[in-house]
């Protein structure tokens, strides 16, 4: 029955099913993020713990319902030339009077998107609104994970310019979700940062010069093991093809821990975020909001946006989906 299968329909739904980083790995950065905060901030943070780890993938979920959400998880920095890494402007003012803001934002905004949430989250704290706060820091750790993964920063960000289609959800969420019990998640206390645009940018960096690898390595793997790349698994009342285990074992140990070691960059930056942008605030007493719950038209409002993002759907290119 298997060899029937439509491999068409399969990677839609994969493509539907497992974006950006995977929810797995995503609640479990945002998760663990809270765990670098010092004793002013954690208690508010692990008292709303399961809010900032389910919240953590709304960001994905409004893609499908928000035309311009997209271009805010990505940025494919290699369609600006060679060197455009290092010569891009940082700054959103300048880099749009270099290349006009259509072309930037067709391209992807992820790492100013970020300097955005950022100032948008300092002013929740600035105004001690827990509901902003909370819902900020959730969508500020998405973006920061965003970052860090290699695939987020190329035109190729599905390998369908080099015949490798598919490495994408491989590279963000297969491999977390079969190795990333066996991390180690202790990152430090988060630290403040003098410019968080120049550190979302950093991250963006790093990420980048990872693509090589991420590319090279699989190629060379797929040559070794041919038809044994792929297998058939179950995921709920459907059969899916997905990468063997086998050869994503052999994939994730050629990579030499690269991405135990973004996710690692991942969870330590957002607290760093998070951190920054309350003393930015000026160090609001938070612990007075320790108490605080979500109304009944709040917990309705969150309801309703997951209720919509399930029914509605935009018309979005492929990088959207994919990313």
């Amino acid at each position: 029955m298997l060899k029937h299968l439509n491999y068409s329909f399969l990677l839609v739904f994969i493509a539907l099913f497992v974006s950006s980083w995977g929810f797995y790995a995503h609640r479990q950065i945002n998760r663990l993020a809270v765990f670098t905060l010092p004793p002013d901030m954690i208690g508010f943070y692990k008292k709303n713990i399961e809010y900032i780890t389910e919240a953590s993938v709304n960001p994905d979920r409004r893609r499908f319902a928000v035309v311009d959400e997209g271009p805010r998880h990505y940025i494919d920095i290699d369609h600006f030339g060679d060197s455009a890494l290092y010569k891009m402007p940082r700054y959103w003012k300048e880099a749009v009077e270099k290349y006009g803001e259509d072309t930037l934002k067709a391209y992807g905004i992820l790492p100013w998107h970020i300097n955005v949430m950022y100032y948008r989250l300092r002013d929740a704290f600035m105004v001690k609104d827990p509901t902003k706060i909370l819902s900020l820091s959730a969508d500020l750790g998405h973006y920061l994970a965003d970052a860090h993964v290699p695939l987020h920063t190329t035109e190729n960000y599905n390998g369908q310019l080099t015949g490798q289609e598919g490495i994408h959800a491989f590279w963000e969420s297969r491999l977390p979700e079969l190795f990333a019990s066996g991390y180690d998640f202790f990152v430090g206390r988060a630290e403040y940062l003098k410019n968080p645009l120049l550190a979302a940018w950093k991250a963006v960096e790093n990420s980048n010069h990872q693509l090589d690898s991420v590319f090279m390595l699989e190629i060379s793997l797929t040559e070794k093991f041919a038809e044994k790349k792929f297998s058939f698994e179950a995921k709920g009342k459907q059969t899916i093809k997905v990468y063997s285990v086998e050869f994503s074992a052999a994939y994730h140990d050629a990579l030499s821990n690269m991405v135990e070691q973004r996710m690692r960059a991942a969870i330590k930056l957002i607290g760093d975020f998070w951190f920054t942008a309350w003393v930015d605030a000026g160090q609001p007493d938070i612990k007075a909001l320790i108490n605080y719950s979500p109304t009944e038209e709040e917990l309705q409002m969150r309801r309703k946006e997951l209720e919509e993002w399930k029914e509605q759907r935009v018309k979005i290119r492929q990088h959207d989906v994919e990313n």
